[in-house]
């Protein structure tokens, strides 16, 4: 199984930098590393407080979002360009490097 780096940028400024091997989601491996990301859905796509912000280059190299996660995204605080679900991303060989911000608030619709 091959490793993967990538930093979380917290809404504070800080970073944490977490190598992990493939095949678990952003969302699973930020709770994983006690990094604060709610997952209020957890992990169902039914909400928006998983939602991260990739840098542009890793961004590009994902395949695009499906239009049910499209939907959840535009009810995410924060939105930006390059906004994804951490549920619905794998950790895979094309987030290596990979810097993964998290919004300064989120916006949990289901209440919570």
């Amino acid at each position: 199984m091959s490793f993967v780096c990538v930093t979380f940028v917290k809404a504070d400024g800080s970073e944490v930098s977490v190598e992990t091997e493939t095949g678990v989601t952003v969302l699973q491996l930020a709770q994983e590393q006690g990094i604060d990301i709610e997952g209020a859905c957890e992990g169902n796509m039914a909400c928006s407080t998983c939602h991260v912000i990739l840098d542009k280059d890793h961004f590009n190299k994902l395949c695009p979002a499906s239009e049910e996660e499209e939907e959840m995204l535009d009810l995410a605080a924060g939105l930006k360009a390059t906004s994804r679900l951490g549920c619905q991303l794998m950790v895979d060989e094309s987030l290596n490097g990979a810097r993964l911000t998290l919004p300064k608030i989120t916006k949990n619709i289901l209440g919570l």
